[in-house]
Order: structure tokens, then sequence, then C-alpha cells
């Protein structure tokens, strides 16, 4: 977008954010935002971004996160922001209840009221942002075939690594060479599948010995902890490696047979693009965005959510099954080229941002 609009990312994690300035050369503005509700916090944060506003008068803010959504937009229409767009990439509330919820359910119903357009990520994540009357249809719409930002299939490359390389990280890492690896990419957290996960494969490998589970991804042990023994668990089976959190996940695809990736919700999962990119089959929770980046059988299997039993079962099928495995393996790559390919993707935001312009200059 710097080729059309100047552009400045605001972020919390002022460190990353200041990589990903150098890195990428926009301009950064760090607001400190938390991922829990903290009414005096969020008071401070939307109090920064107003004035920041105000200072820069943007054309468009386009916000992500629930939290950055409702700072965002709200402190946009204050500032009077003309153009003020929010993406949903899976709603984290719809594991809430109570009290919690309600709040939560209000807050999106808000942000959505301040947005000028709302994006969700996926099909089926509008068609419940419908049915919990967020918004009505003609604010809501998804970009292409869905996702937040497509996938660099260049980026995420098998080719990019040579044998030598994968037999060396896994030697470091202490997998067994011909070891069926499962990885898992992201937080390790309850929400996530990871007990039932940690629980599937621990019957999985007292039958099939060689095989590893990788675990790449920080615990998170305030939000939303793993049961005690799974933590022991993970802790204590030789089979099962963690590397903490990674800020380029590639050579651990590089080094994997197979994504497992049960979990309760998620917007339009990066993750199952990227390894399906690597050229690794998956296994996803019956969900949405995972259930519409994975044709079962084809680029990799669909389970019921929150079940170790069909977990246990999928991962053992891709075990026993080569010419399952072959298949799935030959689709995987190809699909994400022809529907979320990264560059294809930006000229669709694009678009989007000269339409909204032109119709604002209209008005």
């Amino acid at each position: 977008m710097n080729k059309y609009y100047e552009v400045t990312a605001v972020s919390s994690e002022a460190d990353r954010l200041k990589k990903f300035g150098e890195d990428n050369g926009v301009k950064i503005f760090n607001v400190n935002m938390t991922r829990a509700i903290t009414p005096l916090a969020d008071l401070k944060s939307l109090l920064k971004l107003y004035q920041f506003f105000i200072s820069e008068k943007p054309l468009i803010v386009h916000t992500h996160t629930p939290k950055a959504g409702i700072i965002g937009m709200l402190a946009g229409k204050l500032a009077g922001v003309p153009i003020r767009l929010h993406t949903v990439a899976g709603l984290p509330l719809l594991e809430t209840s109570g009290l919690k919820r309600k709040i939560l359910d209000l807050v999106e119903k808000f942000t959505y009221k301040l947005a000028t357009r709302v994006y969700p990520n996926s099909f089926e994540l509008k068609n419940i942002c419908l049915e919990l009357g967020y918004a009505k249809a003609d604010k809501l719409k998804v970009l292409g075939k869905g996702s937040s930002n497509g996938i660099d299939t260049e980026y995420f490359d098998p080719e990019n690594y040579s044998e030598t390389f994968k037999s060396d990280l896994k030697r470091k890492l202490d997998i067994p060479q011909d070891d069926y690896v499962f990885i898992f990419v992201g937080r390790l957290v309850k929400e996530k599948g990871i007990n039932e996960l940690v629980k599937a494969f621990i019957t999985l490998n007292k039958k099939f010995s060689n095989t590893t589970l990788l675990l790449v991804g920080p615990f998170e042990e305030e939000l939303d902890p793993l049961e005690p023994k799974v933590i022991d668990i993970i802790d204590s089976h030789h089979k099962i490696t963690t590397t903490g959190y990674q800020t380029d996940v590639r050579p651990f695809f590089s080094i994997s047979d197979a994504l497992a990736f049960p979990s309760y919700r998620e917007g339009f999962p990066n993750v199952v693009m990227q390894a399906n990119a690597m050229n690794l089959p998956v296994i996803v929770s019956d969900i949405n965005g995972c259930n519409e980046i994975v044709s079962h059988e084809k680029n990799g299997l669909i389970i019921p959510v929150k079940s170790e039993n069909h977990l246990l079962e999928a991962m053992s099928r891709l075990i026993n099954a080569p010419d399952l495995r072959k298949n799935l393996i030959g689709n995987s790559r190809r699909l994400i080229q022809e529907k979320y390919e990264r560059k294809h993707f930006w000229q669709i935001l694009l678009k989007e941002y000269k339409e909204l312009e032109a119709l604002h200059k209209h008005d």
C-alpha cells in the first residue's frame, strides 16, 4: 500500500512494531492495548489514538483484532476519520458466556456500528455476524475467497529448505530422522485444542513409536491455560518437542509431515494456509475458516471439534494410508496458490480502498 498511500502501522508491542516499521518501510505509532477487559487502560489508549488521529488526519483507518477494533473505530469516529474499516479474524467471545459474553457482544456491535465497512475474513464468520445481529448484510463483506492478508507462497515454499538443513534441524531438536512429525503452530492454550492433541498423541505414540509431536508457540498461563497434567506430559514426554515463540515458522514446517490443528474457534487461520503452502496435509476442526480452506480428503482431514478420538483416528490414518497422504500432499500447495495468493489479495484490498475513496470524494 506504500505505493498508493502513506502508511502508518499502529500496534501494542513496541519492539516488534519497531522492527516491522523498519522491515516494511512504514511509519509507526505505539499504543498499548491489552487483550483483556481493562476499562482504564483502554480509555488511555483511546485518548492517545484520538490525539494521534487529530494530528495526522488520516483518510483511512483499518483495524484488526477486537481491542484494536473498538479503540480504533471509536477514536476514528471521534476524530472525524472518513473511512473506518475493521477486519474480523475470529470471535474470541464465542468461547465465553454470562456477563462477560454480554459485554463483549455489546462491544462488537458498537465496533461495527462505528465502522464504515466490516470485513469478516471468512464466509462462515460473516454468517455468524449476521446471526448474532452485529451488523446488517450491506455493511459486511468478505474480500476475495477469504483470509485477512492471503499467503505469500514464494515465502512459504518447501523448496527453500535442503535435505541437509532439515536433517541438521532435526538433530538439533533431538527428533529422530525417520519419525513422522505432527506439528502444531500457535499459542499453546486450551481453545487451540492442545489438551486433546497431547492426549491423542500419547495414545498414538504407544502404537506408532516412530512419531513426534512438535509444538511451536508460547504457553499462556493466564488467559486460557492448559490442564496441569497436560503441561506435565509436554514437559516430560521424550517424543514431544517445544520451541517456544518463533518469528519464522517455516524451518519447523520443513521438517514436519502434517499439521494437527484441532482449534475450537478461528477466523481464517494463517497457520493452515502456511502449512498447506509448505506442502503439508492438515488435520483441522470442523469450524469456520478451517472448513473453508480445507476440503476433506483433498488437502486435509476435517474432524469434529473437541474430539480426542476423532483426532487420534485422523492422525493414525495419515500414518497408515500412504495413498491418501500422497494425494493430500499433491493438492495442498496448488490449492493455496490458486485461491489465496497474497499478491492477488492485495489487489482486491487496494480496489476496495480506491472504491471507498472515490465514494468519499463524491460525497
